[in-house]
């Protein structure tokens, strides 16, 4: 589930709306609600704030990395902790998703292949035969990735990381440039956070300016059903006047 809004209280009142068992829904965690609204004012009293460093801060450029710096000292993230497997989940993610949306749409994919995007269609062929036995593989490693997570907030309730590699790159960009190489543009911009949404972990991602002005955003990561300890985090650096969500111009 994504959510989006301009204000970290109005991300909160929909989320909170949200919540509740659905009896239609299998999957759904039994879990009772916990309102996160009457929260946020409580900002960062007793949350404790860690970098995630190794493959979070390679894989960036400097635009990312300061981001990552205002944000830590804003929050006070003297730590910096390791995800170890954390390309190992980006490649398992791909599998997963790649394979159960190319399966998903096998059907329509064999008997009206021109309902879609000619690159949609490709990457979807191309999921659907991924080999089951990769499959089970990666479902595998995302348990053992989940358990090496949680022994990272057993040390602190937010870790913070860039959202993507860069700020926003030129409409129609293919390519850019990260730890000195040339990546796909389309391929790469979630490789930072294809690791943290496969765990199934609660993300709030917020927006910042850089130095040049070009919007760039950083995730606030909590451990499962600890949305309040991200949405908090957000709401201080909101209150901070270190979020920048504003309007863009119009180019009219």
């Amino acid at each position: 589930m994504v959510l989006f809004a301009r204000r970290v209280a109005d991300l909160a009142a929909v989320y909170d709306a949200l919540q509740g068992r659905d009896p239609a829904d299998d999957f759904q965690a039994d879990k009772a609600s916990e309102r996160t609204g009457n929260l946020l004012e409580r900002g960062l009293e007793g949350l404790r704030c860690a970098r995630l460093g190794g493959y979070f801060t390679t894989w960036c450029d400097d635009d990312a990395r300061a981001a990552v710096d205002r944000v830590a000292h804003a929050l006070g993230a003297d730590s910096e902790l390791q995800f170890a497997d954390a390309a190992l989940a980006r490649s398992a993610a791909f599998i997963i998703s790649a394979s159960e949306g190319g399966n998903q749409y096998l059907t329509d994919l064999r008997h009206s292949p021109e309902r879609f995007e000619p690159h949609s269609r490709e990457r979807l062929l191309a999921g659907a035969m991924i080999p089951s036995a990769w499959y089970l593989q990666a479902q595998r490693f995302r348990r053992h990735a989940r358990q090496a997570m949680k022994s990272l907030f057993s040390q602190a309730d937010v870790l913070i990381a860039p959202a993507t590699p860069c700020s926003a790159t030129p409409i129609g960009a293919e390519e850019m440039v990260i730890n000195g190489q040339p990546l796909p543009v389309r391929a790469s911009m979630g490789m930072l956070t294809q690791p943290i949404s496969f765990l199934g972990l609660p993300v709030v991602t917020v927006p910042l300016r850089t130095a040049s002005g070009k919007p760039i955003g950083l995730q606030l990561i909590a451990a499962p059903f600890n949305e309040q300890a991200c949405l908090r985090a957000a709401r201080a650096l909101e209150a901070m006047g270190i979020t920048d969500a504003r309007v863009a111009e119009s180019a009219a």
